[in-house]
Order: structure tokens, then sequence, then C-alpha cells
């Protein structure tokens, strides 16, 4: 069985840790074809890079991998403005921590809710990228 490679346009990698940006990175070589990957140290960067996007007509990202405690504005106000965007396009989010608070994974839950695109939860550190994290099943034999 070989699992076919995923064509995305954009991912945005949203995480203060070099050591996991390094990590998913050389995760997404076996599953995605992408010749945009942006990294951004912490949700505000993110965010106005987002903006800046949607304004010029750019391409948004397919997926967003998003670490939850960032300095400046962590991954839960990041998803609070993200969603309050009009985005049409379904993106997949994989929000990534190292945290085990319990309120997180309830937070999570929460969001999940009231979110508009698929919403994953992800503990770090991450040791596999799977097809459903980049919101496809494209498996053959």
């Amino acid at each position: 069985m070989c699992i076919l490679m995923k064509k995305v346009s954009c991912i945005f990698i949203v995480d203060d840790d070099p050591i996991s940006v390094f990590g998913i990175k050389k995760m997404l070589k076996s599953v995605a074809i992408c010749n945009d990957i942006q990294i951004f140290q912490n949700g505000h960067e993110a965010y106005e890079a987002m903006k800046d996007r949607q304004a010029k007509g750019k391409v948004i990202p397919e997926v967003i991998f998003l670490d939850i405690n960032m300095p400046i504005m962590d991954g839960w106000d990041f998803l609070d403005k993200f969603i309050s965007m009009d985005i049409k396009r379904h993106i997949v989010i994989n929000l990534i921590t190292s945290s085990i608070d319990p309120l997180d994974y309830e937070k999570w839950r929460n969001f999940k809710d009231k979110c508009p695109h698929l919403l994953n939860f992800k503990n770090k550190p991450i040791f596999k990228i799977e097809a459903n994290d980049l919101g496809c099943m494209d498996i053959a034999s």
C-alpha cells in the first residue's frame, strides 16, 4: 500500500519552537507537495499575513499547523480572530501543543463547535503527519 502525495497550495506553520517547525516541515515532505510553506513565530504575524493575502487576492493556506502557547498572540487568540474572517475556503487547522492541561482540550472542543473549518488537536512532539491532517484520505494500494 502506498499513500499518494497531497498537493497543497499553501501551508502556514505558526510556532515559536524551531525544532517543532523543522520536524513538521520534514514530515510534510513525505505526504504533501507544497511550494508555499510559510513560517510564523506567533499568531499575530500569521494573522497579519492572512489578512494581507486575503486583501491582495493571494492564495490563503489550505492547512495551518498552529501552536497554542506562543508569545505576543497565542493560538487561541489567533483562532478567535481567524474564525471571524470572511473566508469561504475550507481550511484544515491542526492545533499543536505540549500542554497537558485538560482545559486546553476542552477549549479546543468549544472552538471546534463554532469553527467553520476542520480543527484537529495534536500533542507535541508530533511523530507523524497523516492524510487527515491535510484534509484528505488519498490512499491507494
